[in-house]
């Protein structure tokens, strides 16, 4: 290569790589097409062995083997889930590695409308993965009370 040449390859290969956000998009993209698919083996390979999800129900705060659990038999019926991202905002921690990142995201499921994700993904040597995921319904603040209510009256306990 010439000495003109050299600089420029460097600089296309350099400017090629995805950006760790664009990477982190991608993870989070994947989860749902893999969810979609009930694709099971994709999905979970998509966190890290010690993650957690915390779903909807007071009850979903699970590590990934619990989770695993609960997804798998629908997964192996073929039932899915959905919920493609709206909008996204995916920040890289300010730290020398730039190994841990967090996200919010709003997305779209055709049961229960718009909803929520959030979480963390840590670089690990296979590219990001999953720490945590929290998934949670977007209530408005004027509709508050009466879920609250809702929710306790279900709750509580019977006389």
């Amino acid at each position: 290569m010439t000495s003109v040449t050299a600089p420029l390859f460097a600089l296309l290969l350099a400017t090629a790589q995805p950006s760790p956000e664009a990477e982190i998009a991608a993870v989070l993209d994947r989860l749902n097409a893999a969810s979609s698919a009930a694709d099971g083996e994709a999905y979970f390979a998509l966190f890290t062995p010690e993650a957690r999800f915390v779903g909807t129900d007071a009850t979903e705060h699970w590590t990934l083997e619990e989770f695993r659990a609960y997804a798998s038999p629908h997964f192996a019926r073929g039932n899915g889930w959905s919920y493609p991202a709206t909008d996204r905002t995916i920040t890289v921690a300010p730290i020398d590695c730039r190994c841990i990142a967090w996200f919010e995201e709003k997305l779209s499921n055709a049961s229960y409308g718009e909803t929520r994700g959030s979480g963390v993904l840590r670089l690990t040597e296979g590219g990001w993965k999953i720490e945590q995921y929290v998934l949670s319904f977007a209530i408005p603040n004027d509709k508050a009370d009466a879920v609250v209510a809702a929710v306790s009256a279900e709750s509580a306990p019977a006389d």
